[in-house]
């Protein structure tokens, strides 16, 4: 009998669209992640560093036994060749290797470090992707006006501006100076974290039902997150304002208003929803960017996140950890690109795979 429900579920789903793209998918990650692995190995060796230096200091090298015993732990006294062969075996069994900086497997670490950056980015995301599509909408429906030129010149200084000099003058202006969110971290130092559920702090102290908590999480999230989501606010609402220009001029907006429609259904089930096809791939790329390279934000208001964590990676010449997060990045893009073709076919028939 499950042999049949196994012979007819692959009759009836083997050759369905989604199916096909989904399988496509794995196999090119599989393969994308093989080769992310292997820059990954053959660039860091290029560098010209010492990994033990890195991790014992000035001190323990001295120590003849303890350098043997160090490399011979980490696998160091090996070649390069039979390093990741060792890497490889294990990866392929879900081990993503021993860090010399924590000394835990990175996929602990990573674990422990991704819900951070989640909450981050998807709150950060949150506000680029409202405040963009809203601001580019406006300006695409009223083009030449004073909001119009003002959020062009927003949109330029937002893009173009450094991140971490804008995190700066956010943290004096309304840390220090207004004193309406705090300057970094998670939580205040006085609270204590929530029971551990997904990582984030938000979303663990709304499930365990302190309100007070999540709210005062939500208050350092803020500030980080608004100042990741200018570059996008600016970057979506241009790219919104030229969809919606060259939507609103169709035949069958014209006909949409011929037949009476109040001007927000025109807007939102005509213009808006033809417009949003090129916008989700803008969209599914800065998603990507953003759950993979806050480092600086991390830094800047000492977030404990994946940002952080491949910084002390970096700085430390930890190639567990440089790996580990360079295979992160890449699953979170592959994801993130197939989430978005499938939004693609939701929207727009005509863009469903075949």
């Amino acid at each position: 009998m499950a042999a049949g429900l196994v012979g007819w579920a692959a009759r009836q789903w083997g050759t369905h669209p989604y199916i096909r793209l989904l399988v496509r998918r794995i196999i090119a990650t599989v393969f994308l992640l093989w080769g992310m692995t292997l820059i990954a190995f053959i660039l860091t060796h290029l560098i010209p560093h010492d990994p033990v230096l890195a991790a014992l200091g000035e001190r323990l090298i001295q120590d003849p036994l303890v350098v043997k015993a160090f490399k011979q732990k980490y696998g160091l006294d090996q070649s390069i060749t039979q390093q990741y062969l060792t890497y490889m075996v294990g990866l392929s069994h879900g081990d993503l290797g021993r860090s010399y900086l924590t000394t835990n497997n990175v996929r602990d670490d990573l674990a422990k470090y991704i819900p951070a950056t989640f909450e981050l980015g998807i709150v950060a995301t949150a506000i680029g992707l409202l405040g963009g599509t809203a601001l580019g909408v406006i300006t695409g429906m009223r083009q030449g006006g004073w909001l119009d030129q003002a959020a062009r010149l927003f949109s330029i200084v937002s893009i173009s501006a450094p991140l971490f000099w804008i995190a700066f003058i956010a943290i004096y202006m309304f840390s220090f100076k207004l004193s309406w969110f705090p300057s970094g971290g998670q939580l205040s130092p006085e609270s204590l974290p929530p029971a551990h559920f997904t990582g984030a702090y938000i979303v663990d102290a709304l499930l365990t039902g302190n309100g007070g908590l999540a709210g005062e999480a939500l208050q350092y999230v803020l500030l980080p997150a608004i100042v990741l989501a200018l570059p996008l606010i600016g970057l979506l609402s241009r790219f919104t304002r030229t969809n919606v220009i060259s939507v609103a001029g169709n035949e069958f907006v014209m006909a949409a208003r011929a037949k009476g429609l109040p001007e927000h259904t025109v807007v939102v089930r005509y213009i808006l929803r033809a417009a949003l096809t090129p916008i989700i791939t803008l969209f599914g790329l800065i998603f990507a960017d953003v759950m993979t390279g806050a480092v600086l934000i991390e830094i800047t208001f000492s977030w404990e996140g994946i940002g952080q964590y491949a910084y002390r990676g970096a700085i430390n010449l930890d190639l567990q950890i440089i790996v580990g997060v360079a295979l992160f990045t890449a699953l979170v893009y592959v994801v993130t690109n197939l989430v978005v073709d499938l939004l693609y076919g939701w929207i727009d028939p005509r863009a469903r795979p075949t």
